[in-house]
């Protein structure tokens, strides 16, 4: 196997393929106006391609005629031995590639996010939500977020500034106006994970754009700055576009908007006004928290690690206190709620452990109890962050079905994890897991 090791092996790679120093001159140019696409092509490729060295004979061979060599070169050194499939670059030159490769050697930056949610969130419940919120991100110390939530009427309802510290492995809410806080510690706090963790929108929304079809919308003015724009739309269920505007000179994003429907309910999210490569002060991500401050019920002070085994310590705790799995595995009700349906003897006895408590020690203890639903919680996030083809079934399959698929996730190119209804675990391969899902209820 022949390896990318020399430097310059995309100038030999064409050169082998062409054979002709003018078509060199001429990527020598190409690479010259896009520093960041072959910063970024020639770390991928040296970490991971491998070129068989025989077919690079045949290339020579087809290649000789004029005609097709020039034409074919650049796609076949990009495509062929890059094997990127999402390299696309718009008319007016302008690689989402390369600006990905850009903002992925920024190491601060500012922005400010605006969302509304407006609807339906039940029949006949009406929502009406809008936040704002100004952001601090930096790859060493983590994200400094102070937001606004507004209510219906436009007075302020909610003010607290967020802190994601990495490596403390903490979150940290200071609300001001209630003189109150909140720190949770983290066995595990991977990136992002939305609400919780450190989120990273520096990357997120171009690979997502970049992994699916795209069109360019040309050039145009946004906040005075000339720039391209690229959208995404999509229809699964929940129709949306995603748009993302970039500075035509610094390849870096001005400006990103979001549009989706949730049933009936509408999500706007924008954010602007961004700031790259901002110096940052460590002071900025040392919160103080006021000795007369008092902690926020019902947050807990550790979340579990998102892993395998404290997702199954979360599916038998809800199996215990209800008989059954839950139907879905994210919700916004409280807790003390839910539980006051449940009719099996550990949630008698949880209920009588309550009894007598306040709303708050009730919300701490529940808080406390349920650490391992919210660990499975954070898994199920992090596997579809990650792409890992996940699924679960707790709306038809139950604790008595030992041999059916509750939950699982791809692990490999043919092999899944599988996680059963009695709660036993094993890896299956792509085919046996297809045969698994065929036999579930419907």
């Amino acid at each position: 196997m022949e390896r990318f090791e020399d430097k310059n092996w995309l100038d030999d790679a064409l050169a082998r393929v062409i054979g002709s120093e003018k078509s060199t001159a001429d990527f020598e140019k190409w690479k010259q106006d896009h520093p960041g696409a072959v910063e970024m092509l020639t770390s991928r490729a040296h970490r991971t391609t491998q070129i068989p060295a025989r077919p690079l004979n045949v290339w020579r061979i087809i290649m000789k005629s004029p005609v097709t060599k020039l034409a074919v070169a650049a796609v076949v050194i990009i495509a062929c031995l890059i094997g990127l499939s999402f390299w696309r670059t718009s008319g007016s030159g302008i690689a989402l590639a390369d600006v990905l490769a850009r903002i992925e050697q920024v190491k601060a930056y500012r922005y400010k996010q605006s969302v509304t949610i407006t609807g339906e969130e039940t029949p006949g419940k009406p929502i009406n939500y809008e936040e704002h919120a100004t952001d601090l991100i930096s790859e060493e110390h983590g994200r400094k977020s102070v937001r606004q939530v507004l209510d219906p009427n436009g007075g302020e309802s909610w003010f607290g500034e967020e802190y994601y510290l990495p490596q403390k492995k903490t979150k940290i809410v200071i609300m001001p106006k209630q003189k109150k806080y909140a720190r949770t510690e983290f066995e595990d706090m991977f990136v992002r994970v939305a609400g919780e963790e450190l989120e990273n929108p520096r990357t997120s929304w171009i690979k997502e754009i970049l992994e699916s079809k795209y069109e360019s919308l040309g050039r145009s003015t946004v906040d005075g700055i000339e720039v391209e724009g690229f959208q995404k739309r999509w229809d699964e269920g929940n129709p949306g576009v995603s748009t993302i505007w970039v500075d035509v000179k610094t390849r870096l994003p001005v400006r990103y908007e979001e549009d989706n429907m949730h049933g009936k309910m509408r999500t706007r999210i924008a954010q602007y006004d961004f700031q790259w490569d901002v110096p940052v002060d460590a002071a900025e991500f040392e919160p103080v928290i006021p000795d007369d401050y008092t902690r926020i019920a019902g947050i807990p002070v550790k979340m579990l690690a998102a892993t395998e085994e404290n997702a199954i310590k979360g599916l038998k705790l809800y199996a215990d206190l209800s008989g059954h799995y839950r139907e879905t595995l994210f919700w916004k009700h409280k807790w003390s709620e839910e539980i006051e349906k449940m009719d099996t003897p550990a949630a008698k006895r949880l209920k009588e452990e309550l009894k007598g408590l306040t709303e708050d020690e009730k919300a701490d203890r529940l808080a406390d109890i349920m650490l391992p639903f919210n660990g499975l919680c954070r898994f199920c996030i992090r596997l579809i962050r990650e792409g890992k083809d996940s699924a679960y079934y707790g709306k038809t399959v139950t604790p008595k079905d030992a041999d059916k698929v509750l939950m699982r996730w791809k692990v490999s190119d043919n092999e899944y994890r599988v996680i059963y209804g009695d709660l036993h675990a094993e890896t299956v391969t792509s085919e046996k897991l297809a045969e698994l899902e065929a036999g579930l209820p419907k």
